[in-house]
């Protein structure tokens, strides 16, 4: 999450994925199957689905490789009928989006004033991609300036912004987290105790208040998730036959809380499928009933492969 962004990271070399990375580096576990399965399962199963949820370990060199992987699958699958959303772009540079992928702006010029995030290099394949195979991109987030306000002075005093200011992020009033989402926002938080910044996906620490200070987590959190989730909604309603896969940390995934409970609220008949993936230690002897809450796919990646920044 964007949290891993507000602080210095340090960029690693990228790795050669084509000499260095392959399927005995992650394993899939279907859990309607409860067995290890091949990638081509996942976009198979696609087709009964609209919307694809990879939650992501942002840091993660197998886990990047992979969500290029099936974006390439799915588009062998589906061709135009794709498109690809992101945590990585807030609402309000969707037209400089537009902008890069038909090829009006220079990508300098784009990743400037995109805001891309540090690690950019991570996601630029899967742009690249669109961008060759004239793909739409969502640009699904909303910017941490407004998450902030809400955060320090309650979802209220959005209300009071400019009519145009609205426009980037879900609208008023929209659902804050609530039972078991609640609970796991509790007991997490990110790589420091900044209250300005959401959770992490890759650290877990010591129990988190909900209010830290005068900041209200929860309500600055589900800022994020809602407005990811009615970002895909608002684009399915006007491309109801696109499949769409929708990049984010795991958190905003997992076990079908925050952006797929959102959505179900604003796209009730819109069918997600969620794949969580990440490394750990266990690798490859892995107890996959430790991890099948988490979705329909559970991708576990190979810890030894170095990551691609250390946080």
């Amino acid at each position: 999450m964007k949290s891993l962004f507000v602080l210095s990271i340090i960029l690693l070399p990228l790795i050669n994925e084509a000499q260095t990375l392959s399927e005995n580096n992650y394993r899939i576990y279907s859990v309607k199957l409860q067995k290890e399965v091949p990638l081509k399962d996942i976009i198979e199963t696609m087709e009964q689905y609209d919307v694809l949820f990879y939650g992501e370990q942002h840091n993660d060199s197998v886990t990047h490789y992979l969500e290029k992987t099936i974006f390439e699958m799915m588009f062998s699958k589906f061709n135009s009928n794709l498109t690809l959303s992101m945590e990585m772009f807030d609402r309000d540079v969707q037209p400089v989006m537009n902008e890069y992928l038909n090829g009006f702006i220079r990508e300098k010029n784009f990743k400037k004033d995109a805001r891309v995030w540090s690690n950019y290099n991570d996601y630029r394949p899967m742009v690249e991609f669109a961008k060759e195979n004239h793909l739409h991109i969502i640009c699904a987030n909303a910017a941490s300036r407004y998450t902030n306000l809400a955060g320090r002075k309650g979802e209220s005093e959005l209300l009071k912004l400019p009519k145009d200011s609205k426009l980037n992020f879900a609208p008023l009033p929209y659902d804050t987290a609530t039972g078991a989402y609640h609970e796991k926002l509790w007991e997490m938080s990110g790589h420091s105790m900044n209250p300005t910044t959401p959770i992490s996906d890759t650290a877990k620490v010591q129990a988190a208040p909900s209010m830290m200070g005068n900041f209200n987590l929860v309500v600055a959190q589900s800022l994020w998730d809602a407005t990811m989730a009615y970002s895909i909604a608002e684009y399915w309603k006007k491309n109801p036959t696109k499949k769409i896969m929708q990049v984010n940390g795991r958190f905003h995934s997992d076990e079908g809380f925050a952006i797929v409970t959102q959505l179900k609220k604003y796209s009730p008949k819109c069918k997600s499928l969620i794949i969580s993936a990440g490394s750990d230690d266990s690798f490859p002897a892995i107890d996959w009933t430790q991890y099948k809450n988490l979705g329909d796919f559970i991708i576990i990646t190979d810890p030894k492969v170095p990551v691609t920044y250390e946080d």
